[in-house]
This record gives C-alpha cells, structure tokens and sequence, in this order.
C-alpha cells in the first residue's frame, strides 16, 4: 500500500513538473528527444520532463538601439549615425530553430546594413530624405530576417553626428543662403515698386493737379502729428524754370550792353540846345 502511494505521489510530482503556464504574449518553442515537437501556448500546457524541453519566445514588439556607427557618405564625410529598429517574431519556431539568438543575429545585420547603405547616399540625401533612407534600411533587414522568422515593422535614423568644421561650413552655407534670399526679395520689391511708381507717374501725367493735391494730403497727415520737426516741400523744377531763364536773360543784357555802344554819345550843352531851339 506504501508503495502505491509513493507510486501516485511521484506521477503527480512529475505531471506537475511537466506543467508550464505561458503567458499571453508568449509562445513555447518545444522539442522532444531533442526534435521539434510542436509551438504551444499561452495558457497550461503540458510538457514531459526530461523527455521534452521548451523555450520561451515573446511576440511583442522589441526596440532595439543599434549603436553609433563610423559612416563614410558618398561625398567623403566622416559621421556617426545611430538609429532604433523595431521587431517582432512572427514564426516562434524559426526563432529558435534557424538561429541561435535572434536578437544578436538581428542586432548585428542592422548594423552592417546601416554603414552600407548609408556609405551609398551623399550627407545632403541623409539629411534631408530620412523617410527614403529609412524605407530602404526597413525593406533591406526584413528581407534578411524574413528566413528567421522575424517581421521588421519600421527602421528609424535616430541622430546625425556631424564633425565641427562640417557644422561650421553648414552654417556658413545657410548664412549665404539667407543673405542671398535677402537681397532677391529685396530686389524683387525694389522691382514691383518701380512698376507701381511708373504707374503712378503716368496716371498723375494725365492730370497735373493731382500732384499738387497729393502735396496738400501730404501736409495734412504730417500736421496731425503734432510734430516740431522740419518740414521740406519738394518743388517741381518746372516751377522755378521761367524764374531762371529770365534772371539768366537779365544776366546777359547787363553784360553785353557795354559792347554794344562801342563809341561814345555826343555831349550836350546848353549853348547847343538854345541854338538849336
């Protein structure tokens, strides 16, 4: 009788020890004598002891940092990159199976593949088509983790490391970038007010007196700012032309009278004028 006893106690001990709970993200990898048995999970499974063996796989998905990589770009600059990747496992079983850590083994080809399509691309492309690049480090490390069982959802350059004197010579660049913005804006409206003056001069031409109106509007506004300031009215030189030639007439009779009576007047005297009355 004792040794029946002992005989259920130790089929229960051992039925309890071949008894896992897995989790609902996980999946249990199992093999039998060595060979794979079959994926089970989540909830109680039943696992033999010593004849069976399971390893547990997560399906969630993993954010893996890939490390600062040294890339030389197409055009010859030296940068750090770093990125994340983010994974999951689709096929538990050829996590296990195909590679001996799925994660080192994924680590690693998004780290050469990082230096490799990087060093294909110029540092203005790496800057300013991250979505391009990061398309193309996505679809490259899926492709080669496909096998594994593995699903890359989405390859993220993270940071740019450039060096100082790269940094410099960027910002120098924006600066006369900015400038040469500057000065076509600034000539582009040097350009439409020209047109608008233009304008302005023909229509004023058609009538004179708006310009004199536009003197008088001028003085009202300046008036109501209650200003002790100095006040200059533009005077059109048509105005002062008329006064100009006639002093410049007068100028030139004073000078050419004396040339004129070259020989001198006949004096009259008194004696003369009797006689002559």
């Amino acid at each position: 009788m004792m040794a029946l006893w002992i005989a259920v106690a130790a089929v229960l001990a051992y039925a309890y020890g071949s008894l896992h709970i897995v989790k609902q993200y996980e999946r249990a990898v199992s093999f039998f004598l060595g060979r794979y048995w079959a994926t089970k999970g989540p909830g109680l499974i039943f696992v033999p002891a010593f004849f069976a063996k399971l390893q547990r796989v997560s399906l969630r998905i993993i954010a893996m940092d890939i490390p600062p990589q040294d890339v030389i770009t197409r055009d010859n600059v030296s940068v750090k990159v770093n990125a994340v990747l983010y994974m999951r496992v689709r096929h538990p079983d050829r996590a296990v199976i195909e590679v001996e850590n799925f994660i080192y083994a994924t680590s690693q080809l998004a780290q050469t593949t990082l230096r490799s399509v990087l060093g294909e691309v110029e540092l203005d492309q790496l800057l300013a088509d991250r979505e391009k690049i990061n398309g193309i480090l996505k679809r490259i490390v899926d492709e080669r983790t496909e096998p594994w069982g593995i699903e890359v959802s989405a390859v993220e350059v993270k940071d740019v490391d450039l060096p100082t004197e790269m940094k410099r010579a960027m910002a120098r660049q924006a600066e006369s970038e900015r400038e040469r913005r500057a000065k076509v804006i600034a000539a582009e409206g040097e350009y439409q007010a020209a047109g608008k003056l233009a304008e302005a001069a023909r229509v004023i031409g058609t009538q004179p007196a708006t310009l004199q109106l536009r003197y008088l509007q001028t003085l009202v506004e300046i008036a109501s700012e209650n200003n002790s300031r100095s006040i200059i009215i533009p005077v059109p030189l048509d105005l002062l032309t008329p006064f100009l030639d006639a002093a410049k007439k007068v100028a030139t009779g004073e000078k050419q009278l004396p040339a004129a009576t070259g020989t001198p007047l006949p004096s009259t005297t008194p004696a003369a004028s009797r006689q002559t009355t």
